[in-house]
């Protein structure tokens, strides 16, 4: 994994990713349990055990999203990957397809705003 803050311990970058994932993780799932289950409490253990496993699969789609752009002698990964990857999932599948339409929908409403604009250079006659 990357590590952008350039910190000479990868380990210590790392955990503060898995702190800031448990503080996202931890309203969420405080507010879904009081939204489903309002008699259930979550314990400090259950968000942390919760966090370990979303870090592991994060681990493996990484690994995966970046072995697709490599096999496409890419070292970027796009929206291809990302598609390769939710490819046995149809539910996943067709969710992600539908972002990346109104993304590509979004963008071009946002270019063709734009272009008129009137910014454009003049073009001689």
């Amino acid at each position: 994994m990357p590590n952008p803050s350039n910190s000479p311990d990868p380990e210590a970058y790392q955990e503060r990713l898995k702190s800031t994932l448990w503080s996202k993780l931890g309203p969420l799932i405080d507010h879904e349990t009081a939204a489903k289950l309002p008699d259930v409490n979550t314990s400090p253990q259950f968000i942390g055990a919760l966090t370990e496993m979303v870090w592991v699969q994060l681990e493996s789609v990484v690994g995966d999203l970046e072995a697709f752009a490599g096999h496409a002698n890419r070292t970027t990964i796009n929206t291809d990957d990302v598609l390769l990857l939710t490819r046995r999932n149809e539910g996943l599948e067709s969710l992600i397809r539908e972002k990346i339409e109104e993304g590509k929908t979004e963008r071009a409403a946002a270019t063709a705003a734009t272009a008129g604009s009137g910014r454009g250079r003049k073009r001689k006659a």
